[in-house]
């Protein structure tokens, strides 16, 4: 069988859907040595996702999400006679002379339509042809595959939830003192401090985390900081407008995007994860934060309950007050950071980009 990954999201953003191609692709290298996969990246991206004997890359000349993809794609692959293309970035050529899987993260352009902007409008627009145009879909968690029902009047039939895991990377680092040292020494962050990752966006909810922050400090008054790890995605500007009005930009670290190895020391060493996400198709942040360790408290919405079980503290995302109250609790009761921390480490094991490769791969000899 001929298979085609569209990865050329990955020259694009290597957080999110990007992680979620490099981990897939890597797992399906180590399972498969049977089919021919065709690896579709930008003709801009140097990176080498695998060197397994039965993958080969082809580089493309159409961007992601180009206005002209819908006809300038299925030119491109249209010679390499493939069995089945797999679109993990939602969208595929309508025109095609394959079989179509595609992946939905989530619908968060449906929810909330007034945090795009007009170009992700556009793109995201084609979701109501995206899912009658595939033969099949994942979805990558329950969640998710009944908003698909819902929203698009997708038949359960026609959707199988894969779920999505945390890079192996992640995992908890026994040397505390040696993990504390080098954060300081790269980023400064000598104090203790309370770790958010994700990419800076209105659904993310970084407003109310803020003014709980606040609210920790002048209430609780521990000596704790902020770091804020992940890319500028859009209408940002009102979140750092919002840390000079609540007199923040001292407490705040805002690092950007980090490499993979520098996410697993600011995990190892942070006293707790907050994630609280308006909506989540997945969720990766908190099972990463987990899998190293370190206690979770997310927003009570979507995936994240299904994701994090009874490992993580959940609360409502439009809750300031909640919030403060539960990153103090974890801050100072032990008995309670020592549970979520077993929890989250055993929670975090029950899922796996192996299996998640298996299951793809199940559903690609579906198709034949």
């Amino acid at each position: 069988m001929r298979i085609g990954i569209d990865a050329r999201l990955v020259y694009y953003s290597q957080a999110g859907i990007g992680q979620y191609i490099l981990n897939l692709v890597r797992e399906l290298a180590h399972l498969d040595r049977e089919d021919d996969f065709f690896i579709l990246q930008s003709r801009k991206d140097k990176t080498v996702l695998t060197e397994g004997e039965n993958f080969s890359r082809r580089s493309l000349w159409t961007p992601s999400h180009h206005r002209l993809e819908q006809w300038t794609l299925p030119l491109e692959i249209g010679p390499l006679g493939l069995d089945i293309l797999h679109s993990p970035d939602f969208i595929p050529p309508f025109r095609r002379n394959c079989k179509s899987i595609i992946t939905i993260h989530d619908l968060a352009f449906l929810l909330y339509p007034h945090f795009l902007t007009a170009e992700s409008a556009r793109y995201y627009g084609q979701i109501d042809q995206a899912v009658r145009y595939t033969d099949h879909i994942i979805a990558v968690s329950e969640a998710t595959k009944q908003d698909a029902i819902r929203l698009l009047g997708v038949p359960q039939s026609k959707i199988t939830v894969v779920y999505e895991a945390a890079n192996p990377t992640y995992r908890l680092l026994e040397d505390k003192r040696r993990v504390q040292r080098e954060c300081a020494q790269r980023y400064g962050v000598s104090t203790p401090f309370i770790l958010f990752v994700s990419t800076i966006e209105p659904r993310k909810n970084l407003p109310t985390l803020l003014r709980a922050y606040r609210r920790l400090l002048d209430e609780y008054k521990p000596e704790v900081r902020l770091v804020v790890v992940g890319e500028r995605g859009w209408l940002y500007d009102q979140i750092f407008a919002l840390t000079e009005e609540l007199n923040l930009k001292e407490e705040v670290l805002y690092l950007g995007r980090v490499s993979v190895q520098d996410l697993l020391l600011l995990y190892n060493a942070a006293q707790l994860l907050v994630h609280p996400a308006l909506y989540e198709g997945f969720g990766l942040p908190p099972l990463e934060a987990m899998a190293c360790g370190t206690p979770a408290i997310v927003a009570h919405v979507s995936s994240l309950p299904e994701v994090v079980g009874d490992a993580a503290l959940l609360v409502d995302p439009e809750d300031e007050y909640g919030w403060t109250v539960a990153i103090w609790r974890v801050l100072t009761d032990g008995s309670l950071r020592a549970e979520l921390q077993e929890k989250g480490v055993k929670r975090a094991r029950f899922f796996s980009w192996e299996k998640a490769a298996r299951e793809t791969l199940a559903l690609y000899r579906s198709l034949r």
